[in-house]
């Protein structure tokens, strides 16, 4: 017996074949998750001040429709109802703006308050009542996000983090239980060119537990690529996400549902995806994603521009909730959203479970001399194009390397253009962070120097080995097939040496990206 841990993953897509799969949770306690993909209601001139009385009225327009998806969600049976980043004020703002969509969020931490129960405790602090009732009446818990204003000395030592102001403007996470109470306030931590808002002086490490599926973990958006909060909830043994976010998808490797089903996969937990719908700024696709499970929804160009509740019924993965519960029903999916499921079967054997070539193969296969650099999502990717029905291929970035077996579908007549990418580094557009990525991309045109552009759909299936050896453990796994199709690998592996590789086959559509995208968190500073 070696050293190497295996990770199998199968899926069931489409009425497809599944291969070798995962086994599943410890147990099997379950529990009803639902996400909301808010077709929000803008203020036409977010940066002209408006009064209190103003704001109110448009966030009501905003409430309005979220009091309708809590009610659906609960007589579909949620126990948890999470809604997206600014999904109630909306976005574009300044600092001054903004001010009338503020309210005082209490630290749950520090005092109990029930907004629903108690409207008088706080002044000015319509939504949040707003927020616990709904949760309240419709009895579930209730993950939204809203604008909060806390007060900070004024001091003069040019240390000081509070703004000149005197005050810190938060973008929020608020969780309230089902009976109305204010649990957990979580402050973004990686803002995204948000002028309206401060980072927090010190980062924060959020959790909040239930009576149904023990801890969850709270993140925002552009948190969920870095090591604080993301990576230390989940080095703290919370398994289980939830993340607002207003996302703009960056294809080839960071659609929305793209990632989050990576990250689910990579750091092995179960996340809560909210998302946005508003075509204009490219925000679209959201889920609920566990190891074993994908429910989530991804419309199209040309789709109507509207929301979408999805509702799943998923595996807790709280350790130390499972060693206390009953077990409950089987898992089911409601709603029509696209659905892919890992079924349990017997482990297979690790000589036959998986084809990888030993490190011995794999390290002599030569580099291709016929690569080119060119730029993917803003970083110098190394390129060999896969000009062949089938092959093997090698190509570095630096001393990282990539290898891959393929075979293209013998029924794709198509003349589609595929290319291996390999980068490490750091990426420094619209954010800084280290990376080590391997991805088989379809070039977006028929000319090399379309590589590495963002294409949606694609014709060519195909069967394929992607392999790369990395520098951390964090790697997130995925591939794209065209239209946003999620499918989940038959066989991912992690080696001992760092090695990860994924293997795929029997593709339900055509093959947009296969990404192996690994985070250098410990890079990040240099």
């Amino acid at each position: 017996m070696n050293e190497k841990m295996f990770l199998f993953i199968a899926i069931l897509s489409f009425s497809l074949t599944s291969a070798i799969v995962q086994t599943g949770p410890v147990a099997d306690s379950s529990y009803v998750a639902a996400v909301y993909e808010h077709n929000l209601v803008l203020n036409p001139d977010p940066r002209v001040p408006l009064s209190r009385t103003e704001a109110l009225q448009h966030m009501q327009k905003n409430l309005d429709i979220y009091e309708e998806q809590a009610a659906r969600a609960a007589q579909q049976g949620a126990q948890i109802l999470v809604f997206p980043e600014d999904g109630i004020h909306g976005f574009n703002f300044t600092r001054s703006s903004i001010s009338s969509y503020l309210e005082t969020i209490p630290d749950p931490q520090q005092e109990s308050w029930n907004p629903c129960t108690e409207p008088d405790k706080h002044n000015n602090t319509e939504v949040l009542q707003r927020l616990s009732c709904m949760a309240r009446n419709n009895n579930l818990y209730l993950v939204a996000n809203m604008p909060d204003l806390q007060p900070c000395p004024l001091r003069t030592d040019p240390s000081s983090s509070c703004p000149p102001d005197g005050r810190w403007q938060f973008n929020t996470n608020v969780v309230f239980s089902s009976d109305g109470l204010l649990v957990a306030r979580y402050h973004k931590q990686n803002l995204f060119f948000e002028e309206s808002f401060d980072t927090p002086p010190q980062p924060e490490i959020i959790t909040f537990d239930t009576p149904f599926a023990g801890r969850f973990g709270l993140l925002i958006c552009f948190d969920i690529l870095f090591q604080v909060p993301t990576i230390t909830l989940v080095e703290k043994g919370v398994r289980q996400l939830i993340f607002p976010t207003a996302w703009m998808n960056l294809l080839p490797l960071l659609d929305s549902v793209q990632f989050q089903r990576a990250l689910s996969l990579g750091a092995n937990v179960t996340l809560l995806a909210a998302n946005l719908r508003h075509d204009l700024m490219n925000m679209r696709g959201s889920g609920i994603y566990t190891p074993f499970s994908a429910t989530y929804h991804h419309a199209n160009k040309g789709d109507p521009e509207e929301g979408r509740l999805l509702v799943a019924r998923v595996p807790v993965l709280d350790p130390l909730w499972v060693n206390q519960s009953v077990a409950t029903e089987e898992g089911v999916v409601r709603d029509d959203s696209t659905s892919s499921t890992a079924t349990d079967s017997e482990a297979c054997q690790q000589e036959s479970c998986f084809n990888s070539p030993p490190p011995e193969i794999a390290s002599s296969v030569p580099p291709s001399s016929d690569t080119f650099i060119l730029s993917m999502m803003s970083d110098p990717f190394t390129f060999v194009l896969l000009n062949k029905t089938e092959g093997e291929v090698k190509v570095c970035n630096g001393t990282f390397c990539c290898y891959l077996q393929y075979q293209r579908s013998p029924q794709s007549g198509s003349k589609e253009l595929y290319a291996l990418g390999a980068f490490a580094g750091t990426h420094t557009v619209d954010g800084r962070f280290a990376l080590q990525v391997c991805a088989v991309v379809r070039c977006a045109g028929s000319d090399v120097t379309s590589c590495g552009q963002g294409v949606e759909e694609a014709e060519t299936k195909m069967d394929f080995l992607l392999e790369g050896k990395f520098g951390t453990k964090y790697v997130h796994p995925s591939v794209l097939a065209s239209k946003h199709v999620l499918e989940q690998p038959e066989h991912l592996e992690t080696a001992a040496d760092g090695r990860v590789s994924m293997k795929h086959s029997n593709m339900s559509a055509g093959l947009v990206t296969a990404s192996l995208y690994g985070r250098m968190y410990h890079l990040d500073s240099e």
